[in-house]
């Protein structure tokens, strides 16, 4: 079985000269069983000097065990095109099944504003992740699917992508319909008002406040509310 350098580990034991030669025999030499395999350089007349002065290595290869699951740490989120889609490509509650025939009745011209909404059910033609819950405008029109133009931030950038998506993933946008209302109520009061000859404003106001108004209790007198006084209970 072969072990990394990194997980040897030497112990280091002090002995005198006769456990020395015990142990290792009378060579002037002794290998150092460590890595690198080195040479100490001591001779037999340094032991009975100093007994002390030399050491013996001895290596103990071991394997490291992984760390437990509660002391393992944190992991990074996986890198698939796919992650954390659980719910945003799932089915409504009732709505599993065969895809209704009004998404393929649908009509989609060059020009029209479309809502990107990823289907589960229809893995062909999905768009990516960054893509769903944005509004785009049909560029291009193919047999099952349609090109969109939609913004994209890229770091401190907004780029105009193309892609391509089935029509199952897309449907009409409605976030125009309130501004076309408005245009024809704006046309239709033009019109009346030329005909009348006044002025008419055009421009939306927000809210004004509430108008004076006379307050009426049917004869009963107004109670006043205030909060109780403080009393000490001993």
């Amino acid at each position: 079985m072969k072990y990394h350098r990194k997980n040897i580990i030497s112990i280091v034991i002090i002995l005198d000269a006769h456990d020395l030669f015990q142990h290792c025999g009378s060579s002037s030499y002794i290998r150092r069983n460590t890595f690198p395999r080195t040479l100490i350089g001591c001779k037999e007349s340094d032991f009975k000097k100093n007994p002390f002065s030399i050491f013996k290595v001895f290596t103990i290869p071991f394997r490291l065990e992984p760390p437990s699951s509660s002391n393992s740490p944190k992991l990074t989120n996986t890198k698939g095109k796919r992650r954390g889609t659980r719910y945003m490509f799932s089915r409504p509650f009732r709505k599993h099944g065969v895809v209704p025939l009004a998404t393929y009745m649908r009509i989609y011209k060059k020009g029209d504003i479309v809502d990107i909404k990823g289907m589960g059910t229809v893995h062909k033609g999905m768009p990516h992740k960054c893509y769903h819950g944005k509004t785009g405008r049909v560029y291009n029109v193919t047999q099952h699917a349609v090109g969109i133009v939609v913004n994209e931030q890229v770091k401190g950038k907004i780029l105009a992508k193309r892609i391509n998506v089935r029509i199952e993933h897309i449907k009409h946008s409605k976030s125009r319909d309130s501004f076309l209302k408005r245009v024809k109520e704006n046309d239709q009061k033009k019109k009346e008002a030329k005909e009348k000859g006044t002025w008419v404003q055009l421009k939306r106001q927000p809210a004004p406040p509430r108008e004076a108004h006379f307050v009426r209790t049917s004869g009963k007198e107004p109670e006043l509310l205030e909060p109780i006084p403080y009393e000490f209970m001993a």
